[in-house]
């Protein structure tokens, strides 16, 4: 079983509680970007990273900062992108999984929900989770 990162900004509690869907289905913890640095990605075998849509349609600027510094450290290792928005069509989810895969990241998976998750976004979340820790 690998070793999951669950790495995570919420406002409203709504891509933490993905964070914590992924997190359980991974057999993992989810940790707020808060507490995440670059020096921890040698770790991990695996990431999911979760922020939502924040202004107009872009990553919150101190999570951008943490994830920008994990990137080039993250190598081949498969990451998940996550995060919630409450207006808009997820253009921030489509921009921010473009510029990874530029970057070099191996992007498993990109899921969004708009607020709360339902069914099926939970649904695909877990499946995340367990493909992370595979």
């Amino acid at each position: 079983m690998s070793a999951v990162a669950v790495v995570y900004w919420s406002q409203t509690g709504n891509t933490q509680a993905m964070a914590e869907a992924i997190a359980e289905a991974a057999g993992a913890e989810a940790v707020d970007v808060a507490d995440f640095s670059a020096d921890k990605v040698a770790d991990y075998d695996a990431f999911a990273f979760g922020c939502p849509a924040m202004g107009d349609e872009e990553l919150d600027p101190d999570f951008e900062d943490v994830w920008n510094d994990c990137v080039e450290a993250f190598g081949d290792k498969p990451v998940v992108l996550f995060g919630s928005y409450d207006w808009g069509t997820g253009e921030w989810m489509d921009a921010w999984k473009a510029n990874a895969e530029d970057a070099g990241v191996n992007v498993l998976d990109a899921i969004i929900a708009n607020l709360e998750s339902d069914d099926e976004a939970v649904d695909k979340l877990k499946a995340a989770g367990a493909k992370l820790a595979e």
